[in-house]
C-alpha cells in the first residue's frame, strides 16, 4: 500500500497497513535538501525538491505546496518583508486594509496571472508529476481567520468582531470567495488534498468562533470539497475551547497542536472523525530522543485511537534531529 492509498483509506474508513505519517515540513525542508528558505518560498521547483527529499528520505505518505502564508496577500498588494533563509512575512504595520474602505475596491487575483499564488499552483502541478502516482499532494490555502487577519491586521480584526461586525462578515466573503478560486486552481493542477491554514482562529474565544468563524470555515471546507477533495484543517495554537466547533467543519483531517489533548478531541469529533497531531513540535520532536518521541506517540495512539494519522502539533521545526522524524516514522509503521 502506497502513501497515497494509506491516507486516502483512513480517511475512508477503509483497512490501512499501518498508520499514515503526515508531517508538516517547511524550513526543515528546506534545511534537509540544502536550500535556503527565501528560496523555497520563491521557486517551487525548489519547493518540489526538498518535498520529494523528504518523502524519500523519512518516507512521509503525502507532499505538500505549504510554503508561508504570504501568497494570497502578496498577490492582492500587501506589504511582504523578504528574509534570505526565512519566511515572507507580512508587514502588519502597513497592513493592506488599514483603511477599511479600500475592501470594496479589492479584486480577487488571477491566481494563474503568474505571480505568488502562481508559483504555488505550479508547485502542485510539479509534485503531482514526480509523486502524485504514489503520495497524496497537498495543495495549501488561508483560512477565513487567518487571511482576513493578515489583510486587516489580527488586532484591528479581533477588534472589528465588536466594533464592525457587518465590515469583518464582507471581509470573510471575500476571502473565502478567493480561497475558493485558489484552491480549485490547485485541484486542477493536481492536488489531492486541500490543507486549510486558519491560525488565528485559534485567538477567537468560542461565542465568536460558533457566531462567525465556524460557518465561514463550514462553507469554505464544503466548496473545496465539491471540487472531488478531502481536506484537511490546520488550527495551531490554543484549540481547546474552541475543538467542538473544529469538529463541525467536515473536514476529513482535523489538526490539533500539543496544547488541544488528542483526548478532548476525540471525545468532541466522536469516533469517526481522522485526528492528526499533537505532540509539542519543540520540547518533544526538536529537543527530545526517538525514545521520547515514541512515547509521545504512544500516548497519542491512546488518546486517539485508530482513526489518527501520525504527525507533531505543527512544522517540524529547524534542527529537529533526523533520527526523531524517523522514530514518528517507525511507529506509524508498527500501528495499524
Amino acid at each position: 500500500m502506497n502513501g497515497k492509498q494509506r491516507i486516502l483509506n483512513m480517511i475512508g474508513g477503509a483497512p490501512v497497513d499501518h498508520l499514515p505519517f503526515m508531517p508538516i515540513t517547511m524550513m526543515f525542508a528546506g534545511d534537509v535538501a540544502g536550500i535556503r528558505y527565501g528560496d523555497y518560498a520563491r521557486d517551487h521547483r525548489k519547493l518540489v525538491e526538498a518535498q520529494l527529499r523528504i518523502a524519500e528520505t523519512f518516507g512521509a505518505d503525502h507532499v505538500s505546496a505549504i510554503s508561508d502564508p504570504a501568497r494570497e496577500a502578496s498577490d492582492l498588494g500587501a506589504a511582504i518583508e523578504w528574509f534570505d533563509d526565512q519566511p515572507p512575512a507580512i508587514n502588519e504595520s502597513k497592513a493592506l486594509l488599514e483603511d477599511k474602505t479600500k475592501l470594496a475596491h479589492l479584486q480577487i487575483p488571477d491566481p494563474l496571472a503568474g505571480r505568488r499564488m502562481s508559483d504555488r499552483v505550479a508547485g502542485v502541478a510539479l509534485l503531482a508529476e514526480k509523486a502524485g502516482a504514489t503520495h497524496l499532494v497537498e495543495g495549501w490555502i488561508e483560512g477565513p481567520v487567518a487571511m482576513a487577519a493578515d489583510l486587516r491586521g489580527v488586532n484591528a480584526l479581533m477588534l472589528d468582531f465588536h466594533d464592525d461586525p457587518e465590515f469583518v462578515q464582507a471581509l470573510f466573503d471575500f476571502v473565502v470567495e478567493m480561497e475558493f478560486q485558489f484552491a480549485k486552481a490547485q485541484v486542477e493542477a493536481g492536488a489531492t488534498i486541500m490543507g486549510i491554514g486558519d491560525a488565528a482562529a485559534s485567538l477567537i474565544g468560542p461565542k465568536l468562533y460558533e457566531k462567525y468563524v465556524c460557518a465561514e470555515e463550514c462553507k469554505l471546507i464544503e466548496r473545496v470539497r465539491g471540487l472531488g477533495v478531502p481536506v484537511r484543517l490546520h488550527i495551531c495554537g490554543n484549540t481547546r475551547r474552541i475543538v467542538n466547533g473544529m469538529m463541525k467543519t467536515g473536514s476529513a483531517i482535523v489538526d490539533l497542536d500539543y496544547l488541544t489533548p488528542l483526548s478532548e478531541a476525540r471525545a468532541a469529533a466522536g469516533p469517526e472523525q481522522v485526528l492528526l497531531g499533537n505532540i509539542d513540535p519543540v520540547r518533544v520532536l526538536r529537543d527530545g530522543t526517538p525514545e521520547s518521541v515514541k512515547a509521545a506517540m504512544e500516548r497519542c495512539w491512546q488518546e486517539a485511537g485508530p482513526r489518527w494519522v501520525v504527525s507533531a502539533g505543527c512544522e517540524v521545526p529547524r534542527g529537529t534531529p533526523l533520527e526523531n522524524l524517523m522514530a514518528m516514522k517507525r511507529f506509524a509503521e508498527s500501528r495499524s
